[in-house]
């Protein structure tokens, strides 16, 4: 069974699956070791490790960097491809076809434009996008699980009914997966996955949990940047401690040395 057919029975076993993020193949390795049965890479955790802001990686070298993630585990990768590679239905198309050579089991495309002045694309072009992306994703060779984004809740447009709208018309478009990340009650999230007839993915933040998030009708849950920005929480509370109290008792709480050596020789 390839990957993308392995990714897609987790969306239709039952029950729901956590599918954490990395941002280098390194934690790829640790999280696949850990036993997750899928990760997906994070846009913005990326462009955070090369000391860029969120959008600041170009498409092609954000598809080089799935390409590593992808050559690190065994599990199935779905990529944050943000809006994909330009704006036009055709370059979302574009865009699944470099997924699929990137060797990964999917990805997501949003209706976010890169534009925060404009952050969000007119309903009609966003369908459109996501038909081509869709149409793109089922004329490949290998099986391939395409998600569709809508970003309102994350750009200060918290519509409920035009969220749920784009979700619909993204279904019907062919989109294999549904998602409306920055949204944080479960409430919402339950009306959502009541209003669509796809998986939802939903974002993980404080105050959720597993149980709940399945309770709520969600298949799928995704940490976005989270892990990376509780590495760098981590990272600034040593650098503090360093520099105030003078100590290092920070580094009781990490991995050792040895455990770090047997999993990159594979002998964890």
């Amino acid at each position: 069974m390839d990957k993308g057919s392995t990714f897609r029975s987790l969306h239709e076993a039952p029950g729901i699956f956590v599918m954490p993020n990395p941002w280098d193949p390194g934690t790829a390795r640790l999280l696949a070791s850990l036993g997750f049965k899928a990760l997906a890479t994070t846009s913005a955790g990326f462009a955070f490790s090369r000391g860029l802001v969120d959008g600041g990686v170009g498409f092609e070298a954000m598809v080089a960097h799935c390409r590593d993630i992808v050559a690190a585990v065994e599990v199935p990768v779905s990529a944050d491809l943000e809006k994909g590679k330009g704006d036009s239905p055709d370059s979302a198309a574009e865009t699944i076809f470099a997924a699929e050579a990137a060797g990964l089991a999917g990805c997501s495309i949003e209706d976010h434009t890169g534009d925060p002045d404009d952050p969000i694309y007119d309903f009609s072009l966003a369908v459109e996008r996501v038909a081509a992306a869709a149409e793109a994703a089922r004329a490949l060779k290998k099986d391939f699980v395409f998600t569709a984004r809508a970003e309102n809740f994350l750009w200060e447009r918290p519509d409920l009914d035009d969220t749920i709208k784009r979700l619909q018309a993204f279904a019907d478009a062919g989109a294999d997966v549904l998602y409306a990340p920055g949204i944080s009650d479960v409430a919402t999230i339950r009306a959502i996955c009541s209003a669509v007839p796809r998986p939802v993915n939903v974002l993980a933040v404080p105050g959720l949990s597993v149980a709940a998030l399945a309770e709520a009708g969600a298949k799928r849950i995704s940490l976005g940047s989270k892990l990376t920005a509780h590495a760098f929480g981590a990272l600034r509370r040593a650098a503090n401690e360093m520099l105030g109290a003078g100590t290092f008792e920070f580094a009781r709480d990490t991995m050792s040395f040895g455990e770090l050596e047997a999993l990159f020789s594979g002998k964890e």
